[in-house]
Parts: structure tokens; sequence; C-alpha cells
């Protein structure tokens, strides 16, 4: 907060002389001098990159061994100060721990990069990747608190899942997979929703709730991109392909673990966010069940993925999440200008037609706008 600020406040009447004073002593005692850490950190980085740069000149010149043998003891070391210092660290900064973890898991997944470079290995991608998140998440669970640990843990889990399919029934793999296989498949690339219910759990019987919140939140929000990619993928008429019986049973797969991940929420946290936040969770599953009846019907699809999104904003409404609610109101308007390009592609290419979009477009965002001052709350508590 600027000391200019302040004064301005105490000219207008809204703080008498004594908060002002009390206001500059604490900005003053508070003061960050971000001038001088940017110098210190310019200094670092340019010392980071000459370091690196002076390994990748020599790297052939530096014995595979040796050079697996410095990256394992980063690693061995950084654990070592985790586990041993954690305190200390966390005392004097937060933050500081929280970097140190996503350092060590960065390095860990690196290791296997390096190990296959050394010894010329190669195998599919999801194999290291699962070997790492065997191995580094459940430190990150145990010792995780913000961001970067909880969509480590995510992002490495959905990163595993769809690399596994890929290497399943992708290039150079199955190319007619049948119905037990893809009914596996889809409840692997599900199983990251199921972080949700296990973070609303602990969010009430950890001391890091703000980690297990990020963590049902990421859980949350791949759910959701699920469910919209899946009507996206139906208005384009691609389900019908693979026949009836296999794709329904692996979407309904898919969406049944939504469902049950979405009532594991509720139960788990039965206050009106916890309600609302499973209900995302699980009107995101009953949409991938839909969508595969909306297949190739442009308009049906485009219904079912505002009809989801309407079931956010009405969600986010009821729990006071107001940035949930622009965002939803958002994207409908945004799927309303998409479905109009849609059904007017021949009127595209008219002049008339472009005019039409662009006043329709404009409308649009005319109402989004107006809907969402108008209807969103005014405050927006922790989800």
């Amino acid at each position: 907060m600027s000391t200019r600020k302040i004064t301005t406040w105490h000219d207008a009447g809204l703080i008498d002389a004594a908060t002002r004073d009390r206001l500059l002593a604490y900005e003053a005692a508070h003061a960050r001098p971000l001038a001088l850490w940017a110098v210190f950190g310019i200094g670092a980085l340019a010392i980071g990159l000459g370091l690196v740069s002076v390994i990748a000149a020599n790297w052939e010149d530096i014995p595979g061994q040796l050079r697996l043998a410095v990256h394992l003891a980063l690693i061995v070391g950084a654990l070592a100060a985790l586990f041993l210092r954690e305190q200390q660290l966390a005392e004097k900064s937060p933050w500081a721990v929280e970097a140190l973890l996503f350092v060590t898991a960065a390095l860990g997944l690196t290791f296997f990069g390096h190990l296959g470079q050394v010894y010329q290995t190669s195998s599919p991608l999801w194999k290291p990747l699962a070997v790492w998140l065997t191995l580094f998440a459940p430190l990150l669970l145990l010792m995780g608190r913000s961001w970067p640990a909880a969509l480590a843990v995510l992002g490495g889990a959905v990163w595993t899942a769809w690399e596994y399919m890929d290497a399943t029934i992708g290039y150079d793999a199955v190319r007619d997979p049948g119905v037990g296989l893809l009914m596996w498949l889809a409840f692997v690339t599900a199983l990251p929703v199921l972080f949700a219910p296990l973070g609303a759990w602990l969010r009430g019987h950890s001391a890091r709730p703000d980690f297990w919140r990020r963590l049902e939140q990421l859980a949350l929000a791949y759910a959701v991109a699920g469910a919209s990619l899946a009507t996206v993928v139906a208005s384009t008429g691609e389900f019908g392909n693979g026949g009836l019986t296999r794709e329904w049973a692996s979407m309904a797969v898919s969406g049944a673990a939504a469902v049950l991940a979405g009532v594991g929420v509720m139960l788990a946290r039965p206050g009106i966010s916890g309600r609302m936040a499973g209900a995302i969770i699980a009107g995101a599953g009953l949409a991938i069940l839909l969508a595969y009846g909306a297949d190739d019907a442009t308009v049906p699809a485009a219904a079912l993925f505002m009809a989801l999104w309407a079931g956010i904003a009405a969600a986010a409404l009821a729990a006071s999440w107001r940035g949930v609610f622009q965002l939803a109101v958002a994207v409908i308007a945004l799927r309303l200008i998409i479905l109009s390009f849609e059904l007017a592609a021949d009127l595209l290419t008219s002049g008339f037609g472009l005019i039409l979009s662009g006043v329709m477009i404009l409308g649009v965002a005319w109402i989004a706008v107006r809907v969402s001052k108008r209807f969103a709350p005014r405050e927006e508590p922790e989800a």
C-alpha cells in the first residue's frame, strides 16, 4: 500500500490522524525494497544461466555416471533439507519450503529423463511418469501447502493417465480396442477426479487445509474441463465412429466416476460450499453421460455445454463464488458466439452475414456483462 494512498484517505476524512500514523508506521516497518530484490534476482538468474551454459557446453565431456551422481546427490540433499530443516525454513518463510519441495519433485522428474539419456534406454513416457508419481506424490501430499505442489500432484496424475491411454490405443498401438480395454482406459483417465473427495475430506482433518482445498479445486476443474470437451467433441460427430456399445460403455465409466466423486465431496463437506462443489462435479459426470446422445447434433451439443455451465453459474450463485459465476457467464456467452458461427457458416461468406455476426457478438457480450454485474455475488468466500 502506498503512503500516498494513505494520505489521500486521511485527507478525504476516511481515517483519522492516529490511524494514518499507525498505517504509515506499519508500511515503513514491512516495506519491501522491490527494486533491490529485483537486482538480486537478476544477478542470481545470470549466475544460474551461466552455470547451465557452462554445463551444456561441456555436457558430452562429463561422464554420464558423474552427472547422474550429482543429480542424485541434489535430490538427496533437497530431501534431507526438507525432512531435517522444514520447521526452521517454515518459520522464516513458508514459501521457502514450498519452493524447495517443488524443486525436489522437479529434480526427481528430470532424473528419469537423464537416466534414459545416459544409458540410451527408451520406454513409453507413462512408465517413468508413473514411477515418479509413485515416489514423489506422497512427498507432495505430505508436505505441500499451496498451488505448485497441488498442481504437481494432479498434473502428474493427469499426464500419466493420458500418456498411458495414448501409448495403449494411439499411434503404433492397438487400432481396434475392445469394450473392456476402452472401459479400463476411461477409468484410468477418470482417476484424477477422485482427488476431489480426498481433498474435501482432508480439508477438515489436516493442518494444511489450504493445500487440500486447492487439490479439490483442481480436480473439480479437471472434471469440468473433461465434460466441456466431451460436449465439444459431440458437436463434431466423433463419438459414433467406434460403435454405440464401446463408446457408450467408456463414457459411462468416466461419467459414473465423476458422479461418484461429486457425491463424495458432498458427503465430505456437507456445508453449502461442499454441496455446490460436489454438485458441479456430479453435473460434469452427467454431462459426459449425455454427450454421446448429442453426437453429431450441433444445437443439442451446444445446449448441453451451456446447461453444464449454467449449472456451474447457479452453484456459484448459491455459494457466493463471484469469480466462478462471472467465468460461467463469460463461457456461456462465448459458446453462444461460436454457435452462431456454426449455424451461419454459409452466411458468413457475405458481408451481410459478417455484419449480423458482429452485431450478435456485441449483443451477447453486452448481455453477459449486465448479467454478471446484476446477479454476481457480492463476496467470494473460500470455496
